[in-house]
């Protein structure tokens, strides 16, 4: 039971987390389409938004105004430690402006670059890392020893053998090629450090640039290096959506570090 001193009128929170209007959002309760703690909600209901897990139509609703969730473009060059003994740019310079402990979803290594998401919420952040979850990311890569040939993306597909065990890729396409140079797109749930750079290169093709550009749902998008925007409702509940899905057997425990 919510306290009484924190509980509010379910249309209320719901309305406050931007769900819709007072009167939109009592109809969605009416129509049964919100639950509360895994039950369905009735008109009258009062929650605490601090603790109750509230969905609309199955879609996790965040009202706890105290949790965070941004997407940051990482640049090149900056580490995801919060601490590097070695004196280099760290995620921690970007994210002192919050004024609040926040925390990385998975790594990227030094010299790669894209999308990491951070928050302060522990429960989703575990799901996501969690390997038997197996939230898949999507890499934007650019690599050398072109043109490719089409036994590459096969190899990628069916399996390589890295020296720690096989590894493969979820998907895997050409985007584009100039000279020796090529870029291709790889989908992967596995979260062996180096995983990417490490496949590409048992395939004949280092990479020279690597951009992750989505986590589960949540893309990259036109974010400059360095930037950052809050996740949308809707990314959120898209998150807790895919941690919530069936575990893959295949997923590794490693958190990556592309």
């Amino acid at each position: 039971m919510p306290q009484a001193d924190t509980a509010e009128r379910l249309q209320k929170v719901l309305a406050a987390a931007g769900v819709g209007s007072r009167r939109a959002c009592e109809d969605l309760i009416f129509r049964r389409r919100v639950t509360v703690n895994g039950r369905v909600a009735k008109l009258g209901d009062k929650v605490d938004p601090n603790t109750a897990e509230i969905l609309v139509d199955g879609q996790r609703v965040i009202t706890d105004t105290k949790l965070v969730y941004i997407a940051l473009n990482k640049p090149r060059g900056v580490v995801t430690s919060l601490d590097d003994e070695k004196g280099r740019s760290e995620l921690a310079d970007f994210l002192g402006q919050f004024g609040q402990r926040l925390y990385h979803v998975g790594r990227l290594d030094a010299d790669s670059e894209g999308l990491l998401l951070i928050t302060n919420d522990g429960d989703l952040t575990n799901k996501l890392t969690h390997p038997r979850y197996g939230i898949t990311k999507t890499y934007l890569a650019e690599v050398i020893n072109g043109p490719l040939a089409r036994t590459v993306g096969r190899n990628l597909l069916s399996g390589v053998e890295l020296e720690d065990g096989p590894a493969k890729v979820d998907a895997f396409k050409l985007v584009g090629a100039l000279g020796k140079t090529a870029q291709v797109e790889l989908v992967l749930h596995e979260g062996r450090t180096h995983i990417v750079r490490r496949l590409m290169e048992a395939v004949g093709h280092p990479v020279t640039r690597l951009i992750r550009t989505s986590v589960g749902p949540v893309k990259l998008g036109d974010l400059r290096p360095g930037g950052f925007r809050h996740l949308s409702n809707a990314e959120i509940a898209a998150l807790f959506k895919a941690a919530g899905d069936e575990p893959r057997e295949s997923a590794d425990p490693d958190d990556e570090l592309a």
